[in-house]
């Protein structure tokens, strides 16, 4: 297979997967949905492609590294402070990390760990927020003034 075509497919793979889990999150009415998991997982990927194919002979981790910072960055944008007291957005900051990691791997043609990483990934958005619904009644109250936030 041509380098070019596996590069495109490596980058449709991740895009694809960032899709999934972006299509879960703009169900739940996340402000990170859709697109912007398609642009993380596919950014992370095309990052990874370039480090592994664009300079030959180079260390591709310094790449893969200044992408986990930047991602680092972005998923720290998500955090807010509410008016509340409690802090939101630390799924969605998770969740931004986790598709950057899962595009790195697509990126990197490890195709088969990247669709398990998608899969476990609306696992733990969709089915688990489910399960953490179900069981809210049951959960232990928040000291005085506490607000537990779990999206």
């Amino acid at each position: 297979m041509r380098p070019e075509l596996e590069m495109i497919i490596r980058l449709v793979v991740a895009m694809t997967l960032g899709a999934l889990v972006g299509f879960e999150r703009w169900h739940a009415g996340k402000p990170a949905g859709l697109r912007t998991n398609i642009l993380i997982a596919g950014g992370s990927a095309l990052f990874t492609i370039i480090s592994a194919y664009a300079f030959p002979g180079a260390d591709p981790s310094r790449i893969a590294a200044g992408v986990v910072t930047g991602i680092g960055f972005l998923g720290a944008g998500s955090i807010m402070r509410r008016e509340e007291g409690g802090i939101g957005g630390l799924t969605t900051a998770a969740g931004i990390w986790a598709v950057a990691a899962m595009g790195m791997a697509a990126g990197a043609g490890l195709y088969l760990l990247a669709v398990v990483a998608a899969v476990a990934i609306v696992f733990t958005l969709f089915i688990l927020r489910i399960l953490e619904d179900k069981f809210r009644p049951f959960q232990k109250e928040t000291r005085p003034g506490e607000k537990r936030d779990i999206t």
